[in-house]
């Protein structure tokens, strides 16, 4: 078999403005699973400065899985870039310091949790992704989508914000697909399939 090398940074033949991600993250907060992509119209380098808010001190980490497609200028929005809301001022006084310093004494900024992109994930081009959200396997992220909460596996999103436009299969061969969990087959065996993976119809049993 002459399978693509997870491990190379650039696969295409003279092509670098789309990498395997993982090769190319430098930040321990942001974790990519094997064969997911990104692809920019300018550099690769700017998948990590449009990872926005992303700081130590808060915690919250960018899980993104395997097979995903990542299209430039998409932006995730982290939990560093949260306010206060239910306060008078949603103004950080506390970072600024000095008399200021003890404003958030005994109080905390909200968080949302981790942000979490399942596997075999389309994002497309100018999406934008807010913090602690979730988005299921399979799943579908039409250009310029403000996705504001979780999006069920195999679903299609669109719009400001973002709304289920539709489901890629029917519920019972979602659950099966959820089943199969074919991003986690050893790679020959997703190798032997991708006929099968590049088709319309799930077949019932794949090729081992």
């Amino acid at each position: 078999m002459n399978i693509p090398d997870k491990d190379v940074t650039f696969p295409l033949k003279n092509y670098d403005r789309l990498c395997f991600l993982k090769n190319k993250i430098k930040n321990p907060n942001i974790i990519v699973g094997d064969y997911t992509y990104y692809d920019d119209f300018e550099t690769v380098e700017n998948f990590e400065k449009n990872v926005k808010y992303l700081f130590d001190f808060v915690g919250d980490k960018l899980i993104i899985g395997k097979f995903c497609m990542i299209a430039s200028d998409v932006v995730f929005i982290m939990n560093g870039a949260n306010h206060l809301q239910d306060a008078i001022s949603t103004y950080p006084f506390a970072i600024f310091g000095n008399d200021w310093s003890n404003a958030m004494l005994g109080k905390e900024y909200p968080t949302k949790g981790n942000t979490i992109i399942g596997n075999d994930v389309w994002i497309g081009y100018g999406s934008t992704i807010m913090p602690g959200i979730t988005i299921g396997d399979g799943a579908i992220i039409a250009t310029k989508a403000v996705v504001t909460k979780d999006v069920e596996p195999y679903s299609i999103v669109g719009g400001n914000p973002a709304k289920e436009i539709r489901k890629r299969f029917s519920e019972a061969e979602i659950k099966k697909l959820l089943e199969i969990r074919w991003w986690d087959w050893p790679i020959e065996k997703i190798t032997t399939n991708v006929q099968n993976l590049t088709g319309n119809r799930l077949e019932p049993d794949f090729h081992l």
